[in-house]
């Protein structure tokens, strides 16, 4: 998937304003995900995103991951994005759930092995939630 597709699938599912705010929920969401997942899944999934988002992903990239739930996910992203987590909770699933579509299935599976079954959703697959 090229950029542009990605953050055009971002701004329908967010129902952003225009390309900016897209990029900037993108880009939001994605150095929050790269301190929840190991450096290495990190480089991962940089190898399957479109740049610039891969540089997103690597530049946020901690030495090791950390260990937070969603609800401090949210909290991140919104302290990122100047928002409230109600509204951190529906941007982080337009950026994931392009995410699904834009990687492999076993990248994803990768990723999601990472993460509490709580994350399922924000991929779209609720089916893998408790």
């Amino acid at each position: 998937m090229k950029y542009d597709e990605f953050l055009a699938r971002v701004r329908e599912r967010g129902e952003y304003n225009d390309r900016d705010e897209a990029a900037d929920v993108t880009n939001a969401v994605l150095e929050v995900l790269a301190h929840r997942i190991s450096p290495g899944e990190v480089r991962d999934l940089a190898s399957q995103l479109p740049d610039p988002l891969g540089d997103v992903l690597n530049r946020a990239a901690p030495q090791q991951a950390e260990s937070f739930g969603i609800e401090e996910f949210y909290r991140r992203v919104a302290e990122r994005t100047r928002a409230r987590p109600r509204t951190a909770q529906w941007d982080a699933g337009a950026v994931l759930t392009t995410v699904a579509d834009a990687v492999t299935g076993g990248e994803l599976n990768q990723i999601i092995s990472q993460l509490p079954s709580s994350y399922a959703v924000l991929f779209g697959k609720a089916d893998l939630a408790d």
